[in-house]
């Protein structure tokens, strides 16, 4: 069976609500007005049982159950407009005296029923309301007394009422639906919009969107929510061409420095000193090119944050011993002064590879842009419930208009002007997502011709030994 839309469950919802409403409605004003009715009838059986008692009377030991003249009037005479059938009985139950308009019918006694109540009964196949009170003439009973009213008009009324909530109830529940099928429709257009747009996106066209509601409601909540998701996505993926750009162009520019290199070489015999000078050249674009692809693969490994962090207890100060042993020959090499002040010992619960991985890229860059003879500072601090690592150089340093974007990869501050120093432009990139993986608060400060001097706070849920 196939299922209804979602406009239409809407419409079906509302109509069986609403039908259900209309029932109850429909049943209490028939309910009332059936009330309205038989009340009205009761109260005249009364008032007409109350008057027939009182015209009861003795003359001349005689007792006189109704003035000639009372039967003449028309309800006690006719059976057309508001008959009243009144018929006395004598202690058997026989007949004494009955209405004219009763004619050669009767109204029946009915022994189940107690006095002074009131009933519906038939009387020539027409529904009758019904009271019989016992009569009594100086304390002494003398027979009975029975009054009926005929029911015909007020069930007619009854069941023309009936009768047109009965039509009106099928008519009203399938206007509206119509009406709520309509309206529903014009509800979910947005709905239907996001659909329409959802199917002409692609990959190739991440520019449209959805046109929001006039109504600021959930629909509107719903349509925003989803432009902004399209324009996560597309920032996304615009940024996935750009790194697959200058990605591609970063690794092809040292192979084509190989590749040229080696071409010039087998052109023509040379003597030792250049071949070696040539080759030493190759040798470094191909470390380069290693530093390169290793920053890459690691940056694909913790793309999408699926790598699992191994969290354990990490002596800071050492791992910060281990990567200037690691950058040792650098330092050497370039003259620099490397001090560490750490007054205590520093434990962080973290990623040790991770935390590592850190530490060589912020401490490697400190190194290679700084000056000969310079000096770079590392210091390991307490502060409240935190442990704050702070690496500052005297080296070139970044220009403030270059600090925001040096997070980002392959850029490199102002590279023409220091060609010598090579880089991949991966370094601060990859600390950026590490820190974020890992929670720990990252800060960069730098001034050029001063220094950079590059802050990571620990939280205080990581310094815990545990």
């Amino acid at each position: 069976m196939k299922s209804l839309s979602f406009k239409n469950r809407i419409a079906l919802n509302y109509i069986l609500t609403t039908g259900l409403l209309v029932l109850v409605v429909f049943s209490a004003i028939y309910f009332i007005v059936r009330l309205t009715v038989y009340t009205h009838i009761d109260e005249n059986l009364n008032i007409e049982i109350q008057d027939h008692l009182k015209e009861i009377k003795v003359e001349n030991g005689k007792v006189i159950l109704m003035d000639a003249e009372e039967w003449e009037e028309r309800e006690h005479n006719s059976v057309d407009v508001n008959p009243v059938f009144v018929q006395f009985l004598d202690l058997n139950k026989r007949i004494i005296e009955k209405s004219p308009n009763l004619k050669n019918e009767k109204l029946i006694f009915h022994e189940s029923k107690e006095y002074f109540q009131l009933f519906d009964t038939k009387l020539l196949g027409s529904k009758i309301r019904q009271i019989q009170v016992p009569l009594h003439v100086k304390s002494q009973k003398i027979g009975y007394l029975i009054i009926a009213m005929s029911l015909s008009d007020s069930s007619k009324v009854l069941d023309n009422l009936m009768d047109t909530l009965l039509i009106a109830f099928p008519v009203i529940l399938l206007i509206l639906f119509f009406l709520a099928r309509f309206f529903a429709g014009r509800s979910i257009k947005p709905i239907n919009d996001i659909i329409q747009t959802s199917k002409i996106i692609t990959k190739d066209n991440l520019k449209t969107r959805i046109p929001l509601p006039k109504t600021r409601d959930e629909l509107f909540i719903l349509s925003k929510t989803i432009n902004n998701l399209l324009n996560r996505i597309e920032d996304a993926i615009e940024r996935e061409k750009q790194f697959t750009s200058d990605a591609s162009h970063e690794l092809r520019t040292p192979l084509t420095v190989i590749k040229g290199t080696l071409e010039v070489l087998i052109r023509k015999p040379r003597d030792n000193k250049e071949y070696e000078e040539k080759i030493n050249y190759c040798i470094n674009e191909v470390d380069h090119l290693n530093s390169l692809v290793d920053q890459l693969l690691l940056m694909a490994r913790f793309e999408n944050q699926k790598q699992n962090i191994n969290r354990e207890n990490i002596y800071l100060n050492a791992a910060v011993l281990d990567v200037l042993t690691l950058n040792g020959e650098k330092i050497k090499t370039a003259k620099i002064n490397v001090i560490l002040e750490a007054q205590e010992e520093f434990y962080v619960y973290s990623d040790n590879y991770l935390v590592v991985t850190i530490l060589r890229n912020i401490i490697s860059n400190a190194v290679k842009y700084s000056n000969e003879n310079t000096e770079v500072k590392i210091s390991l601090t307490r502060e409240d419930d935190h442990i704050i690592c702070t690496v500052s150089d005297q080296g070139i340093g970044i220009a403030k208009k270059d600090l925001e974007s040096i997070l980002i990869p392959f850029f490199r501050s102002d590279s023409l002007n220091h060609s010598e120093i090579k880089g991949t432009g991966l370094g601060l990139f990859i600390v950026k997502r590490m820190t974020d993986l890992l929670q720990i608060k990252f800060k960069i400060e730098s001034e050029i011709g001063k220094g950079t001097k590059v802050v990571l706070v620990f939280d205080a849920d990581d310094n815990s030994l545990k």
